[in-house]
């Protein structure tokens, strides 16, 4: 049994293909199928079902697939250590980013060009996706770290977090809208029910938190516009198109020019941001690093 063996039939489980797998690993599909085979013959029991219209683990290589990664992530882990004591930081890295998060707030350009300067041997992958999504792939160990909205206190068992934003949701909407009054300053949730509601996609933190208010409060939520932009939301509304639910800006910041907001109260939802990772940590040296410099800079000093 060779480290190269277990390494294709991972990418082969992971891609659900052959062909996408030998692109994935620079290698000739040909040879990662008579690899595998040989793999195989050397167990005596078949580990892929190649029957189908994708490939699938048999019930053998379902129960060997958590030993296979586990004998890649200790080989990668050794070969870190060295580094590490040689002072040296290398390795992959995987980030995810819910989608609109990415502002001059958390300028992830720069903490990320700031990373890459410190240690130029790091690859970094950025992902922007529905926080649901990359809840689920960090679980499954496709992110090392992402910055998640999160709709309550209890994440899945295994992940950790640190919240870095927790604001309250406003309705933003245009000027001259009947919910605008002289001195008012809030909305009830029961005041948006029937209004178009202009709101962040089914799967994002955000989203997550509306249906939820509106639930516990008995209104069934009309959303007219879905986008993953906030800013768009923002335009959306500006233009009268319905009523944005969006975190509270910052002070003196707006989402578009002419846009009222009004503080949504009975209930006061509110919208979060969270820096996420599995309870046990990165696999590696290189997302422990990461994962501090983020914390440093979006929460304060302190361990991962």
């Amino acid at each position: 049994m060779e480290l190269r063996q277990l390494r294709y039939f991972v990418a082969v489980v992971e891609e659900a293909n052959f062909t996408r797998a030998a692109a994935r690993l620079h290698v000739a599909q040909p040879g990662i199928s008579a690899q595998i085979r040989q793999l195989e013959r050397e167990l005596g029991q078949p580990l892929l079902d190649r029957t189908g219209g994708s490939v699938t683990t048999t019930e053998v290589g379902e129960a060997v697939l958590p030993y296979a990664r586990a004998a890649l992530a200790a080989v990668d882990a050794v070969r870190h250590t060295v580094d590490e004591f040689t002072g040296l930081l290398r390795g992959h890295v995987t980030l995810g980013v819910v989608s609109g998060a990415a502002t001059e707030e958390f300028d992830v350009a720069v903490l990320l060009a700031d990373f890459h300067d410190a240690h130029p041997d790091v690859e970094i992958t950025l992902t922007e996706d529905t926080s649901e999504r990359m809840l689920a792939a960090l679980l499954a160990g496709r992110l090392d770290i992402a910055l998640v909205g999160i709709a309550q206190d209890a994440l899945p068992p295994g992940v950790a977090l640190d919240v870095v934003v927790d604001e309250p949701l406003v309705a933003a909407v245009a000027p001259g809208d009947p919910l605008l009054a002289p001195g008012r300053g809030e909305v009830r949730l029961a005041d948006l029910a029937g209004r178009p509601l202009i709101s962040l996609p089914r799967g994002t933190g955000l989203r997550a938190v509306l249906d939820r208010a509106c639930a516990d409060a008995g209104i069934q939520p009309r959303i007219a516009f879905e986008a993953a932009s906030p800013q768009l939301l923002a335009r959306l509304a500006v233009r009268g198109l319905g009523v944005a639910v969006l975190p509270a800006p910052p002070p003196g910041a707006e989402f578009a020019a002419g846009l009222r907001t009004l503080r949504i109260v009975e209930p006061e939802p509110r919208g979060r941001i969270a820096l996420a990772w599995r309870t046990r940590g990165p696999a590696g040296p290189a997302g422990r690093a990461l994962l501090a410099r983020l914390r440093s800079a979006l929460v304060g000093p302190g361990p991962p």
